[in-house]
Parts: structure tokens; sequence; C-alpha cells
């Protein structure tokens, strides 16, 4: 016990301290600037990873809901009111899944794709330049093969995480 507070209190936990904050950080200003660059369509960024995860080679012709919370690491029951509420807008429709007929789909309607292809990937397009100002492509290479090593980490310290993703890829 002695041992690890010793181990925390060096300079690699403060360190580390500060790097999780800075995380934490730029996840909340992530939400806040990305939900207010697309205000004018209503759009948060929880519904935005949505729609943009369903335009995905894989998911083009609609996902399952488990399939969906895994990819995007979150729970039925969180992404269950995103659906929900992208439904009631008319972005997104559920459809009896072709191959098996018990199951059903959610995927982008006529109008949701329309909202993506010719309203939000210009804005989002415009957001990503300006959140990365600064960045070159190294940077942005580096910063993606870190964050890549980052989440494979949390994967394994959330072992559902793991298999929940494992499951969606298949």
């Amino acid at each position: 016990m002695v041992k690890d507070i010793d181990r925390f209190s060096g300079m690699s936990a403060g360190l580390s301290n500060r790097l999780f904050f800075r995380l934490y950080q730029c996840a909340n200003m992530l939400h806040k600037t990305g939900t207010r660059a697309l205000e004018d369509h209503g759009i948060t960024t929880q519904q935005w990873a949505v729609l943009g995860a369903l335009t995905r080679p894989g998911f083009e012709d609609g996902a399952a809901v488990g399939d969906m919370a895994a990819f995007l690491l979150v729970s039925r029951q969180n992404l269950a009111g995103v659906l929900s509420r992208l439904e009631a807008m008319g972005y997104l429709e559920r459809v009896v899944d072709e191959k098996d007929g018990r199951s059903r789909l959610i995927r982008l309607t006529a109008k949701g794709r329309g909202l993506w292809d010719g309203d939000m990937r210009p804005v989002i397009a415009d957001y990503y330049e300006e959140a990365l100002a600064g960045f070159s492509t190294e940077d942005r290479i580096h910063m993606i093969h870190y964050l890549d090593k980052m989440l494979r980490n949390f994967k394994k310290i959330d072992p559902d995480a793991e298999s929940r993703s494992k499951e969606a890829a298949e």
C-alpha cells in the first residue's frame, strides 16, 4: 500500500494526472463546441456521432442497436434516448432486418442522409479544421496512434467494453 502511494506521488503521477485532466477538458470542450457548431441543425455531438456512424461502411444499410452501442462505446440505455430523438426528428428509422425478421435495424432516412451529406459535412469539416488548427498531418497521425493505444488500454480495464467491441466487429 505504501509503495503504491509513493508511486502515485512521483513525477510520473503528476504527469499522468495532468494528461487525464487535459483529456477530460478536451472531451467537455468537444461536446460544448461541437454542439454549438451544429446548433443551427439542432444536433448534439451524441446525435452527430450516431448519424456519422450510420454513414460508415458496414452500417450504411442499417445497424443493430447493440452493434451501434458497441461501436460508439456507450450503453444501450444511453443510446436509446439519442435514437428516439433522432427518429422523432425524422433522421433515422427502425426497420426489420432482412436477414433476421425478428431483429430490427436503425438506418438513416432520406432526410437524415440529406442532413448529413448536404448540411452537416461542410460544417463538420470547418469545425475539424478550426479545432485542429496548427496540427500538421504528422501530428494528427500521431494523435490517432496515441489515442488508439489509450483506447486499447481502457478496453483492457473494462472487459465488457472489449467484448462488446469484438461482438460488433464480427
